[in-house]
């Protein structure tokens, strides 16, 4: 059931860039909140004035300096981050973008402490500790995304 808050606790709208290579998936460890430490998708506000591709093709080279064609959009995740006592404090609608690897090789920067490339059946084997629905977003990458544009 929906719960009336301020204008200034609406949901904010946000993207993810989805970047397939080789059946593996790009990701970067966030360095700022939600999701502090965990691996998850690159990925940021949209800026007013910017369409959702453009905001993550932007927000995946801010973060790690990788050139990616955006393929349309993938789906839709919520993120939510809570103070300590499990308080809501912001509520991201994160609109995931599936996108085809271009060019360069992941380096950190910006808010992603690291990233590097996963291969898509390890996600969810405990090695690395993974934002919430990481896993099923590259499935349905995976699934949408023909094997000659992941090569």
């Amino acid at each position: 059931m929906p719960v009336n808050h301020p204008a200034s606790l609406q949901p904010i709208p946000a993207v993810i860039a989805v970047v397939l290579r080789d059946d593996r998936v790009l990701l970067v460890s966030r360095k700022n909140p939600p999701d502090v430490g965990m691996w998850g998708y690159p990925g940021g506000k949209v800026e007013f004035g910017e369409s959702i591709e453009d905001a993550a093709v932007r927000e995946l080279l801010e973060e790690t300096g990788v050139h990616a064609r955006p393929n349309g959009i993938l789906t839709a995740v919520d993120a939510y981050e809570r103070d300590q006592e499990g308080k809501l404090r912001r509520h991201f609608i994160l609109v995931a973008v599936l996108c085809t690897w271009e060019s360069g090789e992941p380096v950190a920067a910006d808010d992603a402490a690291d990233a590097g490339w996963f291969a898509i059946d390890s996600l969810g084997d405990g090695e690395v500790e993974l934002s919430f629905d990481v896993q099923r977003v590259a499935q349905l990458a995976r699934e949408a995304l023909p094997r000659s544009a992941r090569d």
